[in-house]
């Protein structure tokens, strides 16, 4: 039987990579601990009086409707709680804090359900939740697919690729460690003007990637994390928080989670630079090359003599896939790792990418086997198209390394303090 450790905290079945806590303390609340619980062990579990008030996620958020004496009407029209409140007589009254969350997602990235075609993907607690925003909001179609059916299955796809105009992704596909991939090709929905996922780890996911890259607004679901979190310690206190506490604890959360990624040129600057930036702001510095040799068990050159470059990029796209899954790091890659395209997903999955210039005549060539000997002019002229397409932003290095890592640093807080600014200011949704 789990173990009671605080009176505030998260119920769930898994919760190894959950950042309520992390939230939570920043909402001024520490004594928040995560409870993971098999369904056998919800009722007794909830029947513990020292625990005062609790979050709820996958897959109680149905479950615990029983267990409540009393449904706050918004809960009780939607059918999902994930924020339970013990009452003075010891019961617990259930309220859903995730169409507060919902909204505020829906509003950072300029979407919007009135009028819309909604094609919502799973049929799970927060899908309830979507759902009932949708329809209170407007929608003009709702229709919802899963895995068994209830009105659609996945089969049922190409029926609605007509007339779809806003995607929301409720289930768990795209998330880390399984990131990468997605449940539907965008390409096919031609009147697709939206797309929101609640997954916020990885930062954007398969799904939201492809929006991006289609010029199609969208939403992640750190913004409805945050904003759920914050309505429910309302709830927790019977204290009313400022929206703006959403726009800094999101962006403080985003700009501590996502990495720095280094492009650019073979001798351009970048492991130095890494170097600066790691010792100015404390993040690991993950050389990719480096993580190749150890992979291979053999140092570059050797790869290169043994299989040639395409056995070498091979290694490095697995080392840059499975290293992208870090969160709060530097990754300093090779100067190559744009020649592929399936390595821009991964790194900016969860990065902001930076590439660092430099004029081709002073490129080191030491240690780099495509370099040496070869044009790098020209080898400049076929990759700077690819650099240009990775990269978020970019920095000349013509200064000391540690005054690029300044400027990198304010780019990178800058950018993730603009994520936010939808909610800089307060009133709700």
């Amino acid at each position: 039987m789990t173990e009671f450790k605080t009176p505030y905290g998260l119920i769930g079945r898994k919760l190894g990579h959950s950042i309520s806590p992390e939230i939570h303390a920043a909402l001024g609340n520490p004594q928040y601990s995560l409870y993971e619980l098999e369904p056998d062990e919800l009722p007794v579990f909830l029947a513990d009086t020292r625990l005062q008030a609790l979050n709820v996620t996958i897959p109680y958020k149905i479950d615990v409707i029983p267990l409540c004496k009393t449904l706050d009407p918004l809960a009780e029209a939607i059918g999902s709680v994930n924020t339970l409140v013990r009452q003075d007589d010891g019961s617990w009254k259930g309220y859903n804090t995730d169409a507060y969350g919902l909204r505020c997602m829906m509003r950072a990235g300029g979407l919007s359900f009135a009028d819309a075609n909604v094609l919502v993907l799973g049929n799970g607690g927060v899908s309830q939740t979507i759902q009932a925003v949708a329809r209170l909001d407007g929608c003009a179609k709702l229709t919802v697919l899963d895995l068994s059916g209830t009105e659609y299955t996945y089969d049922d796809l190409p029926k609605f690729y007509a007339d779809t105009t806003l995607i929301v992704n409720a289930t768990p596909v795209g998330m880390y460690p399984k990131a990468g991939v997605s449940l539907v090709d965008l390409t096919h929905f031609p009147r697709l003007g939206g797309v929101a996922d609640v997954i916020y780890n990885p930062a954007r996911t398969a799904l939201l990637l492809q929006a991006k890259s289609l010029g199609i607004p969208y939403a992640g679901g750190l913004t409805m994390l945050v904003a759920q979190a914050k309505q429910a310690a309302e709830h927790f206190f019977g204290k009313a928080i400022d929206d703006v506490r959403i726009a800094e604890i999101g962006a403080d959360m985003q700009r501590d989670a996502e990495n720095i990624v280094l492009i650019g040129m073979p001798g351009s600057g970048k492991s130095c630079i890494g170097d600066a930036l790691g010792a100015l702001t404390g993040r690991p510095v993950i050389d990719l090359d480096a993580e190749i040799v150890k992979k291979a068990g053999k140092p570059i050159p050797e790869i290169f003599a043994a299989g040639g470059e395409d056995t070498f990029r091979k290694i490095e796209s697995e080392v840059v896939r499975e290293q992208s899954a870090n969160r709060g790091v530097i990754l300093v890659t090779g100067g190559g790792v744009v020649t592929r395209a399936e390595n821009e997903a991964p790194l900016r999955s969860n990065g902001r990418i930076c590439q660092i210039c430099r004029p081709v005549s002073e490129l080191s060539r030491e240690g780099r086997p495509l370099s040496i000997g070869a044009d790098l002019a020209q080898m400049e002229a076929v990759r700077m198209p690819l650099y240009q397409k990775f990269a978020d932003t970019a920095i000349e290095n013509d200064r000391t390394p540690e005054a690029a890592a300044e400027q990198i640093w304010r780019d990178f807080c800058a950018y993730t303090r603009a994520e936010w600014t939808e909610f800089e200011h307060a009133g709700n949704p």
